[in-house]
């Protein structure tokens, strides 16, 4: 009997490569595999400017915004300075002004899987997504307002209070490519009609 190593793919790039690809290359006529759209990564960013004292992070709100990344990921996020002074957070050049998280391959899809399905529908009040957010490359950003989104993060033990800004940087791709293959993964855009009186503004 021959053993099969075949590693299992998660489940929505799974997703992506039997059902979703199919689609792409019928939709916008892509002839050839290799430029088909690819997830390259997703960063995760929380930005702690405000928080500084004295040009100094406050170890508890470190502490709480490198636990909070750790937990939603599964791996060790990095400390990152301050490029230039702002001077409106009275924030120096060099302090620790914010942390991220950059994930890839099997981590970046159980994270992408767990953020479609559970975290965004714990959203308050949630009327979808806004389709404004692309760049020119086809990468989408969002941001969730606090990190209570997540399930697996206890709030009874948290001393600080946070969002996060999250990055899907996207290859191969455009703003109509990604959007498409962001809603058959499962991604909840705003519909248009909730533009009208009642529902959230777009943008």
């Amino acid at each position: 009997m021959v053993a099969n190593n075949e590693r299992k793919l998660p489940r929505l790039q799974a997703q992506l490569e039997e059902e979703v690809w199919p689609k792409v290359r019928e939709k916008f006529g892509i002839d050839n595999p290799m430029a088909l759209p690819r997830l390259d990564k997703i960063v995760v960013n929380v930005g702690m400017g405000k928080q500084l004292e004295n040009n100094k992070l406050k170890p508890e709100v470190r502490d709480t915004v490198l636990d909070t990344l750790s937990t939603i990921s599964g791996q060790k996020p990095v400390l990152i300075s301050a490029k230039r002074s702002v001077s409106n957070f009275k924030v120096r050049e060099g302090a620790m002004a914010s942390a991220k998280v950059t994930m890839r391959r099997d981590r970046m899809w159980s994270f992408l899987d767990r953020m479609i399905h559970l975290a965004i529908p714990r959203v308050k009040d949630f009327r979808g997504l806004s389709d404004k957010s692309f760049d020119k490359g086809g990468s989408y950003a969002f941001g969730f307002s606090e990190q209570a989104v997540w399930p697996e993060i206890d709030m009874g033990k948290v001393n600080f209070i946070h969002g996060m800004h999250i990055n899907m940087v996207f290859r191969n791709s455009s703003p109509e490519i990604t959007k498409f293959v962001l809603e058959e993964l499962g991604f909840p855009f705003m519909r248009p009609d909730e533009d009208q009186p009642g529902g959230r503004p777009r943008g």
